[in-house]
């Protein structure tokens, strides 16, 4: 049933509508229904006539699932201490978490090239919104070159769309099309995404862009990969030297005491953590900040270190995952992800199990993508030698 045409046409447009309309909806409000339509109903319905690929899922990725069943039960075990004003809401969002992730596999349905093509065009898609942000920004609003940047809708905060603008440069830079008329528009949509990075002033996205671009080499061990990563290396020494009082100019942003502040309240509650969606303040001397700015700290301080330990293990396995897929485009394509997602949760995340936002796109997306590597591996080359876009 999940592999007829009406069936994967559906939860092609539930993908496409996570990755846009959170830039293009009219509210998060629609966000959030739209998902709803076109992401979980369908999966949920697909469930069972896919379940032979969700047995293969998790025969393959047993550690990924039960570490994130784990945290999903000890998630709710701390909501006996929580100060959450909806319990039942919260235990509701896990189920959701845990819908989206499956629907990966029920979309790929066996076929990484399928779930690629998409976010090729989501990338695109993206980028298209980076320029409709740019031209409303500074054109429309008329705010002066210095400022920075806003995407549109649930973008709008300048860290938050840079994270999700700067993870689609990525995957893009590892999913090239392969003919000349698209490769002109994947190269046209990479500056516009690159752009976007750059003038949002988002400190913390811009180096996990380099970085992950830097660290492409060491997995790719491709001419192309080295001739990115060096083009990368001279474009942000550029770029530095031009904007550099643009740089400097807000200092550490208080990381440092952040994360020092973030410890002292890990401390004070090690075990059980505060509680599943439980608010906290981060004092910083006389003024304060509402979450940890870093999402393994923000983990341990709501979930306590048995929660933290469950992430981690999570986390890290959907890295060895994509290490073991790396001669696939597929697996290739997620290990850059996960690098960039690694790095800009050092920076600025404070959601993990809140409803779908900006944040999901360097949680949850990466790992649901990972789950699809379970069909990556079993083709000789990978993805390689699937036209991927043609």
């Amino acid at each position: 049933m999940q592999a007829t045409r009406w069936a994967q046409r559906w939860m092609a447009f539930g993908l496409f509508w996570f990755l846009l309309a959170i830039a293009l909806a009219p509210s998060n409000k629609v966000y959030q229904q739209g998902l709803v339509i076109f992401v979980w109903l369908p999966a949920i319905l697909f469930a069972w006539p896919a379940r032979q690929r969700l047995a293969e899922l998790w025969r393959a990725q047993r550690v990924i699932y039960t570490a994130l069943l784990a945290l999903a039960v000890w998630s709710l075990i701390t909501l006996c201490w929580a100060d959450a004003p909806e319990p039942a809401r919260e235990a509701k969002r896990l189920l959701y978490i845990l819908v989206f992730l499956l629907s990966f596999a029920i979309l790929a349905d066996g076929q990484p090239e399928r779930v690629i093509r998409i976010m090729q065009w989501g990338g695109v898609g993206l980028a298209l919104t980076a320029l409709m942000a740019i031209v409303h920004f500074y054109g429309v609003e008329n705010n002066p070159w210095v400022a920075r940047l806003e995407g549109l809708g649930e973008l709008s905060h300048p860290i938050l769309g840079g994270y999700v603008i700067g993870l689609a440069a990525i995957w893009l830079l590892h999913w090239v099309p392969r003919s000349i008329g698209l490769q002109v528009v994947w190269a046209v949509a990479l500056a516009l995404l690159g752009v976007f990075v750059v003038m949002s002033q988002s400190r913390g996205a811009a180096l996990a862009l380099l970085l992950s671009v830097l660290a492409m080499p060491i997995y790719c061990r491709d001419q192309r990969s080295r001739v990115i990563a060096a083009t990368a290396l001279l474009l942000a020494m550029l770029t530095f030297w031009l904007l550099e009082p643009l740089v400097l100019a807000r200092g550490a942003s208080y990381r440092p005491e952040i994360f020092m502040s973030s410890l002292h309240m890990i401390a004070e509650h090690p075990w059980g953590g505060l509680g599943l969606a439980a608010d906290y303040r981060i004092p910083v001397g006389r003024i304060s900040f509402d979450h940890a700015h870093n999402l393994f700290s923000h983990v341990a301080i709501q979930l306590g270190l048995p929660g933290l330990a469950l992430w981690c293990i999570a986390w890290f396995a959907v890295l060895r995952e994509a290490w073991r897929a790396r001669e696939s485009l597929l697996g290739r394509g997620v290990l850059g992800m996960w690098i960039f997602s690694f790095l800009a949760m050092q920076f600025d995340a404070a959601s993990l199990t809140g409803t779908p936002r900006a944040e999901w796109f360097i949680s949850w997306l990466p790992i649901g993508l990972a789950g699809v590597l379970t069909w990556a591996r079993v083709k000789p080359g990978g993805c390689d030698k699937i036209p991927c876009s043609s």
